[in-house]
């Protein structure tokens, strides 16, 4: 999400990001436009997901810590998701966990054919839905709002029904010495569960987080085939992660 916004629309968002409400006067002051044309830019924002019209305004459809991600490293998050639905084929099964920048790689698969989806990941949702070549399927389990994500006992267990060849997993920091770190003990789960269930698990995550430390210990980089990353990643820390039998594409 956030890709297939204008000015208007980022600049509705950014005002509602920090507001469990704001009036449609409100909008209209604040943007120099007339009400009719807020009401307008509310309800094609509504039908998109990006919020819910109340009476008089809006609210925000999702969390505030989801929406700042999105906004942080959006050019290399994309460039990434390209290069990471490039290793997808036709008739491909794949589980893609859930983050903004594993979310995008399904945006990317127009033009596959006969892919079937197995997420966690609300945001995949969104950008699949409208895809009639993809098979979709989600987890179940209980919904977290901060990450969009479903996640718990169901959501490992349900996961344990399916095998696939690739798992696309995310992570909140990287680094030789501690592996994949998150902050949030149920998405470490998910992880784990996918990356057994995959013929080859890639770890896609922007440079901003390597060496990065979270709470929760995941994985060590080892337990993953390779690293999808940005051209921010330094020469060195490739040539030390290769080193450890790690492939690293950069995007």
């Amino acid at each position: 999400m956030l890709f297939d916004l204008n000015d208007r629309d980022k600049a509705i968002l950014e005002l509602l990001s920090d507001r469990s409400f704001i009036s449609v006067s409100e909008l209209a002051h604040a943007l120099g436009v007339s009400e009719v044309t807020v009401r307008g830019d509310l309800s094609s924002l509504e039908e998109r997901g990006y919020l819910v019209r109340i009476r008089g305004g809006a609210a925000p459809s999702m969390h505030r810590s989801i929406l700042e991600h999105q906004k942080l490293h959006m050019e290399e998050k994309q460039r990434i998701a390209k290069k990471a639905a490039e290793l997808v084929r036709d008739g491909d099964r794949i589980m893609i966990e859930a983050g903004t920048t594993t979310a995008l790689i399904s945006r990317y698969l127009v033009g596959k054919q006969d892919v079937q989806i197995v997420t966690n990941s609300m945001l995949a949702f969104s950008y699949s839905r409208t895809n009639p070549f993809i098979n979709l399927i989600l987890t179940g389990g209980t919904f977290r709002r901060e990450t969009e994500s479903l996640v718990g006992p169901i959501a490992v267990q349900s996961l344990a029904s399916f095998n696939a060849r690739l798992a696309f997993v995310g992570t909140d920091g990287f680094s030789l010495q501690r592996g994949m770190t998150t902050q949030l003990t149920e998405g470490a789960e998910i992880v784990r569960a996918m990356s057994k269930l995959a013929e080859v698990t890639w770890l896609v995550a922007d440079s901003s987080k390597f060496d990065k430390v979270g709470f929760v210990s995941v994985l060590p980089l080892k337990a993953v085939h390779g690293i999808i990353s940005d051209t921010g990643l330094s020469k060195e820390a490739v040539e030390a992660l290769k080193a450890e039998g790690l492939e690293v594409l950069l995007a």
